[in-house]
């Protein structure tokens, strides 16, 4: 599987990292996820509940950050089991780039392979999971990054309501519209 898009968040580069590096914000952000601890140097345990197409099960598995570049970027490497229904592993290489004092584009890319009932249940299954499941997580990221730093949005979205536009709150929608019409399209309900 590999996954690779952006998300513009409004807040400053240095908060963005901040908040990346924040591990009680990611658990709460990150969806299922219910511990998220610390077992080394930039190294945690991570354990969450996922369901992928009719596989649901708890997973426990480890997360290591590497090539860490504050306030800039970091990779990180993931491995998890999941019992009886499989396991998972793969690396993502995380990078900020300011678009402004109160705007950060986040760019992720993800690769990521599954084994046991996971992989039985196909690709298309788990790709569509890994979508929503990032999704889920940035929708709730930028929650909590506007909840943490209020003024750093109010300034970005001040900007925005003085004339200045988002490029990505515009490419936001159209890429909300194509899955919305994707989904429909490939949904299993939707009769020809």
């Amino acid at each position: 599987m590999q996954l690779t898009n952006q998300q513009t968040l409004p807040v400053g580069q240095s908060e963005a990292w901040a908040a990346l590096n924040d591990i009680p914000l990611l658990q709460k952000c990150i969806p299922g996820c219910d511990t998220m601890t610390s077992i080394g140097p930039d190294t945690y345990e991570v354990g969450l509940l996922a369901a992928v197409g009719p596989v649901r099960a708890r997973f426990k598995g480890k997360l290591l950050l590497e090539d860490i570049q504050p306030p800039d970027s970091y990779s990180l490497k993931f491995e998890g089991q999941g019992g009886a229904a499989g396991h998972g592993k793969g690396s993502a290489k995380v990078w900020l780039q300011s678009a402004g004092p109160a705007e950060t584009v986040l760019h992720y890319s993800v690769s990521a392979t599954v084994g046991g009932k996971l992989a039985q249940i196909g690709s298309r299954l788990v790709d569509m999971a890994a979508e929503k499941m990032a999704a889920d997580f940035f929708a709730a990221f930028k929650v909590a990054v506007n909840e943490k730093y209020p003024s750093a949005t109010a300034a970005s979205q001040a900007g925005i309501e003085a004339g200045g536009t988002s490029a990505d709150t515009q490419s936001e929608g159209v890429w909300h519209k194509l899955r919305s019409w994707f989904a429909r399209l490939f949904s299993p309900k939707r009769r020809i």
